[in-house]
């Protein structure tokens, strides 16, 4: 092997960790593409609305025989009927007396399993061992879609962790330090929501959506998480960022919808990295997840040309 190559390999493997090739039992695998479009294809959705648009009652739309409801906001009056299965964070918290964003993170890792990356943090395969004994009586194969309400709540719950954490007081004076919080929430948010993106099953989380109008009336909106670089980034890891708000009609009927489309006239937030949802969409979960499964998008047309000035 060249030297170079071995200088190249030798930074990109740590000493620490056994080559690859000591791995006899193991081999690295192709995803084949027959193999890839025979598989239930995972969504994950993020979708954000103002209070009262009905967002908690869109896992209704979904099958109740195959969905977690993640209940972060104590309270599931919308869908008291639905026969679906729910686990209350905050109840569990109290139980095994700690923070609901322990417990929130517990859950994470109880879906996702262990990150091989993580040898001794919050995911790690300790950790996993040990959350497997909290959570034996989840049953996750009988779920393909995990439904959280509300990530609002997730980022205000972590908030609350992080301000009792070493790393939020100042060393020198012994008082809360704000900006520490805040970093802290932000890479507890980032993993948290990264890690339940890669688990096997369909992830759809809920949020509140602020608008904001400035001094010329000119109205932007954003999502209400706490701090701002973690509302601003956490769009970014979901394949579908969608909007759900009340609409009119010609004839002055009022509708919901969700707002599918980065490209939509009311600029709210949207995202389709399927291609396969027009601009709004009725609100119903189980028909968007079935139309981006089939795969038909709408967008095949890619233009590659700038209009003529």
């Amino acid at each position: 092997m060249p030297r170079m190559l071995r200088i190249v390999l030798a930074l990109l493997i740590p000493t620490a960790s056994p080559p690859l090739s000591h791995h006899t039992d193991t081999m690295i695998k192709i995803i084949k593409a027959s193999d890839r479009l025979k598989a239930a294809t995972k969504v994950n959705m993020l979708i954000f609305g103002p209070s009262g648009v009905g967002k908690t009652t869109l896992a209704r739309t979904l099958n109740p025989a195959t969905t977690l409801f993640v209940d972060l906001e104590a309270g599931t009056l919308a869908i008291q009927d639905w026969p679906g299965d729910v686990i209350d964070v905050r109840a569990t918290a109290q139980e095994f007396g700690r923070f609901p964003w322990e417990i929130a993170r517990a859950l994470a890792l109880y879906i996702g399993g262990h990150d091989p990356s993580d040898s001794a943090g919050n995911y790690s395969k300790p950790n996993y061992d040990a959350v497997l004994e909290a959570f034996k009586d989840i049953n996750l194969q009988k779920y393909d879609t995990i439904f959280v309400d509300s990530i609002t709540v997730a980022s205000r719950e972590c908030f609350k962790w992080a301000e009792k954490q070493p790393e939020a007081v100042s060393e020198k004076t012994g008082k809360p330090d704000t900006r520490g919080a805040y970093g802290i929430l932000k890479k507890e948010m980032m993993r948290w929501t990264t890690h339940l993106q890669h688990c096997n099953k369909s992830v759809i989380m809920v949020g509140i959506l602020n608008r904001e109008e400035d001094d010329l009336k000119r109205v932007t909106w954003s999502p209400q998480v706490e701090g701002a670089a973690t509302g601003r980034e956490l769009p970014g890891i979901f394949d579908q960022v969608m909007t759900l708000q009340n609409f009119k009609a010609e004839d002055a009927t009022q509708y919901r919808a969700l707002v599918c489309q980065q490209q939509n006239p009311w600029g709210y937030p949207a995202k389709d990295r399927s291609g396969c949802l027009e601009v709004i969409e009725a609100p119903d979960l189980g028909a968007l997840l079935v139309k981006i499964r089939e795969g038909k998008r709408v967008d095949t047309t890619i233009i590659t040309t700038l209009p003529k000035q």
